[in-house]
């Protein structure tokens, strides 16, 4: 049983016991480093139902819980802080009953109801960059986090295949294109067809810049350049269907979905269902007429359907417009009722989606749960913050952002020169440690953004990420490898070390990671809460700082008490096996040897 739960009924036991008093909770937390103690009960929210003394309070309960706990073994009080010592069989008893523990931490017990999580969700019209290794990681983490937590999860992205902007890179390949394909110049097919996106921007800038210097107003030609009334009329030719530019669209989107494949796979992060905007662009439109007849949208006299949000603090928001066509509103309640009907279990959706969206996913949240869906009540924005590199900015257009595959090959480059100047290498061979460099490389990029509370915008140093020293990736990819290279050790010496601890007491530092270990169930029901990997990469970072400090003044296989020798064996494998799952939910592998 949890410690805490233990204490909680004993404390309220006390105060009822001594003052008479029924107390509503208790406040604990754990104890400072400089103090003597394991947990620490907060006198001070007490004095609102006991009157006296903080210190004397503390003390009599303390009194009262060394009697009465056989765990509590001995308590001191500082100010209105009672430090409880908790008896090392606690403990002990804990390690024993986890110790051969598959997947420790992670629920058992899954829910009925399942969750839809969203992530990615690119255009067709350029690869995938920077912003969209955040959204990944970020997207495929928590729903990681939230299959550890119990529930059932399915992994989705909506692709925006149709629209304005991939009918400028498809007329841009027409017209500079000379019949180019992945095959012939040997790029990744969203590579390609990102190159004819940036090159559609050059010409329309051209094209506005010769226009003005015929007397056209700078507005005016912006809107009238031909390259873009010409890819206007490929977008209403595409939406009629017409057979050439369908086709010109099926090749051109083919080539962008086998390069996103590609990149997806070298980042680790899959799908259990994909979406396409151009078959979910007309959903909603009957929810909608829906909408009209229970009065909660309107049509204005533009024959325009809208909601009126004011009561709620927000404003009017079109639905549909005069000419009966969607916005992307419509299309997004449309797509999630499209989505319950394909995963009936479904009872809650997340989606990743930059924070520049913030006021969509509201106004989206409200409607659905004005629509009446019990399931409205479950959707949760997960909402991040930009990533800047030190040079600035990233603009698609300009062809200046950073390209998800250079970042992952430039993060494996990086992580070979810096561990190749560290030279503990001997013995690799070149497949191995090209493999070695890609895991150490991939794992400083993910750890460095996930650690990062998802609302909080990134600074994005690819060198600092890689430092096999704080708080990074490789720096506890190091660490696991350490405690894999104890485990040969002590199978080569012959020590056998499984079955339960053997032991009368331990030393501070062992108490002080099994302390650490116990926090990681209630560290992945916390990060689901909140959907935040950052919780889960701190935690792990914290183990790790402790199982260092564990390492460095404890003797671990050469202890001459054989019972100790094992036990610290134990506990470094079980800190290993914590450290793999923890980093299993960030996406992160972990190698055995570095």
């Amino acid at each position: 049983m949890d410690i805490q739960n233990i204490l909680e009924g004993k404390v309220k036991e006390a105060i009822r016991s001594v003052f008479d008093v029924e107390l509503p909770s208790v406040e604990f937390q754990p104890t400072r480093k400089d103090f003597e103690g394991d947990i620490t009960i907060v006198v001070f929210p007490m004095l609102r139902y006991v009157k006296g003394n903080p210190e004397q309070i503390g003390r009599q309960i303390g009194e009262f819980l060394e009697e009465q706990v056989v765990e509590v073994s001995g308590f001191n009080v500082i100010k209105g802080f009672l430090n409880l010592v908790i008896d090392d069989n606690f403990y002990l008893q804990f390690f024993n009953s986890v110790y051969d523990t598959e997947n420790f931490g992670y629920a058992t017990n899954g829910d009925t109801d399942a969750v839809m999580v969203e992530y990615s969700s690119p255009n067709t019209n350029k690869p995938l960059h920077l912003g969209h290794i955040r959204n990944n990681l970020l997207g495929y983490s928590v729903a990681e986090i939230l299959k550890a937590s119990g529930k059932k999860v399915y992994k989705t992205q909506i692709i925006n295949d149709r629209g304005i902007h991939i009918c400028k890179s498809m007329l841009a390949w027409q017209r500079f294109g000379n019949g180019e394909t992945p095959e012939t110049t040997g790029l990744k097919g969203d590579q390609l067809v990102g190159k004819y996106y940036v090159a559609f921007d050059k010409a329309y800038k051209s094209e506005i810049e010769e226009l003005i210097t015929q007397g056209v107003e700078r507005s005016t030609a912006e809107k009238e350049a031909p390259i873009l009334l010409e890819a206007q009329k490929m977008l209403r030719k595409w939406e009629a269907g017409d057979e050439a530019v369908v086709a010109l669209w099926t090749t051109m989107n083919g080539w962008v979905y086998n390069g996103f494949e590609e990149t997806y796979k070298n980042l680790g992060v899959d799908f259990d269902k994909l979406y396409y905007e151009s078959e979910t662009y007309l959903l909603g439109k009957d929810v909608v007429e829906d909408g009209l007849k229970k009065g909660i949208f309107y049509r204005k006299e533009d024959q325009s359907v809208w909601i009126d949000l004011t009561d709620e603090g927000l404003d009017e928001k079109i639905v549909l417009r005069s000419d009966g066509t969607a916005v992307y509103m419509t299309q997004d309640i449309g797509t999630a009722l499209q989505r319950v009907k394909d995963y009936p279990d479904i009872n809650g959706m997340v989606y990743t989606v930059g924070n520049e969206q913030d006021y969509h996913f509201k106004v989206l949240f409200l409607i659905l749960k004005k629509l009446g869906f019990s399931w409205a009540a479950n959707l949760y924005h997960l909402s991040y913050g930009m990533v800047d590199l030190p040079s600035g900015k990233m603009k698609s257009r300009e062809g200046t952002v950073v390209d998800a595959d250079d970042l992952m090959m430039d993060m494996t480059r990086t992580a070979a020169q810096l561990s190749e100047e560290l030279g503990k290498l001997e013995g690799y061979s070149d497949a191995e440690k090209q493999e070695l460099y890609t895991v150490i490389g991939l794992g400083a990029l993910k750890y460095y953004i996930l650690k990062v509370d998802p609302k909080k915008r990134i600074l994005f140093d690819p060198q600092e990420s890689v430092d096999f020293q704080g708080n990074t990736g490789p720096f506890i990819q190091y660490t696991y490898a350490r405690i894999q290279s104890i485990l040969r050790k002590a199978h080569n010496m012959g020590l056998e070390f499984s079955g339960p601890a053997d032991i009368d007491s331990l030393h501070s530092k062992e108490k002080e990671l099994i302390k650490q270990i116990q926090l990681f169930p209630e560290v992945i029901g916390l990060a689901a809460e909140n959907y935040s990997p950052a919780l889960v990469a701190n935690y792990v970072y914290d183990l790790v700082k402790e199982f260092n400090s564990f390492y460095q003044q404890v003797s671990i296989l050469g202890e001459a008490d054989e019972r100790k020798k094992v036990f610290r064996v134990q506990l470094s494998k079980k800190v290993g096996e914590v450290i793999q799952s923890a980093f299993q939910l960030l996406g992160i592998q972990v190698p055995d040897r570095m």
